[in-house]
Parts: C-alpha cells; sequence; structure tokens
C-alpha cells in the first residue's frame, strides 16, 4: 500500500493527513478535525466520549474508522483514529460547530485538489510555491526547498528499490545521513533550532540545505554504484554519502570561519529575508 503522510492546514490549523495512492483516498486524523470543531482544550478526550456514545447507537462511521500511525505532539509515531473523506462528512453532523460547513467545503476542495495533482504533478508544484509564500519564506528558499524536495524523493526511492522499509528504517539512515554531515542527530539539530514537531528541513538556511541535499544526492549515487541488498550496507552507504557533505562542510567552515549549522529557524530566516 502506497502511502504518503501529509500535514494539510485549515484556517492555519494543522490536520494530519495520510494520502492512499492505490485507494486515491485521504485518511485524515479524527482528533485533529474534532479539535478545529470543538475547539475542546482536551479533544482526545472529547472524541473518546462521543465515539463511545456513536458505537452505543450503531454508528458505522466509528466502527470503520482505522487506526494508522501519524506523528504526534510528542514527536513520536502514534496510532491514531483516522477517517476518510466521506466517514469525516458524515461524522461532522454528529458536533455542532459554526465551522461544519466552511470544514466541508476544505474537505471537498482538498480531495479534488489532490486528484488533480496526481493527474498533472506540476499543480502539486504550484501549490507548494503558494503555500511556502504563504509562510513568508523567500523565492531564494523556496527554489532550493523545492529542489532539495526532489533530492530526497531520488534518495527514498532509491532505498525502496534496495528494500529498505518505510518508516523506522528510512529514519534511521536519514539520521546517520544527518549526523553525519552535520555533527547533530536529527533529534539534536532540532533541539539546536529550539525545534519540536516541526519540519527541520523548513527551518533549514540555504546553505544547510546545499549541504543536506550533497548529502543525499550522494548517498544516492553512491547506492546506484554499489547496490546494498542489507540494511547494514545501506548503512554504511548513508554514512560515506553524509561524508561528501561533511567535508565540504568543514572545508567552507575553515574559509569562511563561522559554523554552517545555525540555529536560526523559520522565524528567524523570514524576519532576515524581510
Amino acid at each position: 500500500m502506497s502511502k504518503e503522510t501529509s500535514i494539510k492546514l485549515f484556517e492555519n490549523r494543522k490536520v494530519r493527513s495520510l494520502w492512499n495512492a492505490e485507494q486515491e483516498k485521504w485518511y485524515i486524523s479524527v482528533v485533529d478535525v474534532v479539535e478545529i470543531l470543538t475547539e475542546s482544550t482536551n479533544p482526545r478526550h472529547y472524541w473518546t466520549v462521543l465515539k463511545g456514545r456513536l458505537i452505543a447507537e450503531g454508528n458505522e462511521t466509528v466502527t470503520n474508522c482505522d487506526r494508522l500511525k501519524m506523528l504526534s505532539p510528542d514527536g513520536k509515531m502514534r496510532l491514531t483514529d483516522v477517517a476518510d473523506v466521506e466517514q469525516l462528512f458524515r461524522l461532522i453532523q454528529s458536533i455542532p460547530s459554526p465551522k461544519a460547513e466552511p470544514f466541508k467545503m476544505w474537505l471537498s476542495q482538498l480531495a479534488r485538489e489532490r486528484l488533480e495533482e496526481v493527474d498533472d504533478p506540476e499543480l502539486g508544484i504550484e501549490r507548494l510555491m503558494e503555500y511556502y509564500h504563504r509562510k513568508g519564506y523567500s523565492d531564494n528558499w523556496i527554489n532550493q526547498r523545492l529542489k532539495s524536495i526532489e533530492v530526497r524523493k531520488e534518495l527514498t526511492d532509491e532505498w525502496e528499490q534496495r528494500g529498505v522499509k518505510k518508516g523506522q528504517e528510512f529514519a534511521v539512515l536519514t539520521d546517520i545521513i544527518t549526523q553525519t554531515w552535520s555533527g547533530m542527530t536529527t533529534k539534536q539539530y532540532k533541539q539546536h533550532k529550539n525545534l519540536k514537531t516541526e519540519s527541520l528541513r523548513d527551518n533549514m538556511t540555504n546553505l544547510e540545505l546545499v549541504l543536506n541535499m550533497l548529502a543525499e544526492a550522494s548517498t544516492t549515487e553512491i547506492s546506484k554504484k554499489k547496490q546494498p541488498s542489507t540494511l547494514s550496507e545501506n548503512k554504511k552507504i548513508a554514512k560515506q554519502g553524509g561524508d561528501v557533505a561533511s567535508a565540504a562542510r568543514q572545508k567552507l567552515e575553515l574559509e569562511t570561519g563561522e559554523k554552517v549549522v545555525s540555529k536560526l529557524n523559520a522565524k528567524n530566516l523570514k524576519q532576515i529575508n524581510k
């Protein structure tokens, strides 16, 4: 089953989502929807109570809900109740909220846009550029970020061909690459930038993005040449790819006298660009 995890925004509120390419449908975190519609300070409790009532009423919307792993506020992947767009339309009817109708329109648009992007990938790129522009990033940074997404996709495609499993194994190899070129684990890097659940790449400077791309692109090329068949072999190649960018980082730091890995995050970067 081909899946793609994403974070969508409704009125600047995060909604954890997952696209199932085989079924061509979104699965969306029910707790996130409940939080938006109810403004509850404890949406999980609200959903637990509501779910119990709906189950007692024999409501199939709840009994047919799937549970999938999504990123939690603590930064860990945890099982959470999810529903597709059709299920959410029925569920929303059970939650009195002035945001119900706007949210239904948002859901319809979300489903339509994704299917359009499948037919025309350029639309997805355009919408991503609009998203970063709305967030206040500069054109130069956006171009670097889009290129980094392309480089990352080439790497993950290569990993899949080599039998690397999505999720934990992807995370392990990514952490090796990050630590090798930057001198920090992904967790340490995020702490360095004062981040919690935010995307590390969305908080990198242009230079950090370039070196991260160099590390991932190098890993891809070495993997294609050596064709690893085990996770252990892939770990060695991840280290080799990271070493290429590490050498470039150290050389640059020697020439400029400044550290490449910065404490700047997205908020700082956007203020500087202004």
